[in-house]
């Protein structure tokens, strides 16, 4: 599954933050155009999309370990190792939300954003004359031998 389709605790404050829903954002950030901010935001989502993952996917092990453990009992090791990857992976999750949190706040509101301005380039439709081209940069000069 792409990690644009996964959702995260977030989604909702980037659709506010940036006007647009979280697939909208992610075709934007492709654009030459795209500032900075919202790239970096993408990138933090996409993080946070996996580290909340991946604590589903530990508490459900957790969760199927306690029905073991229901009929046999735990060792110490077992349930140190458990608690250790679930403080692991709620670290991950509870630093890339941080993070992502203090980005957005540090963002000016939406109608305060500067557009970025285009400007088009102008380009020359007629050729110059022959004699008024500029030479090339080595024109006319020879190498010299050396001795």
């Amino acid at each position: 599954m792409s990690i644009r389709l996964k959702p995260s605790s977030v989604d909702d404050r980037l659709h506010q933050t940036f006007g647009a829903p979280v697939d909208d954002l992610y075709e934007a950030a492709t654009s030459p155009d795209a500032s900075p901010p919202l790239r970096r935001a993408l990138e933090m989502r996409s993080f946070l999309a996996l580290a909340e993952e991946q604590v589903a996917v530990v508490l459900e092990h957790v969760h199927a370990m306690t029905a073991q453990y229901l009929t046999d009992e735990p060792s110490p090791d077992e349930l140190r190792i458990e608690a250790q990857w679930l403080e692991a992976a709620l670290d991950a999750r509870d630093g890339y939300r941080s993070a992502l949190g203090e980005l957005l706040r540090a963002m000016p509101p939406p109608d305060q954003r500067a557009r970025p301005e285009r400007t088009t380039q102008l380009r020359a439709t007629a050729a110059l004359p022959p004699s008024a081209a500029p030479a090339p940069q080595r024109a006319g000069a020879t190498r010299t031998r050396r001795p």
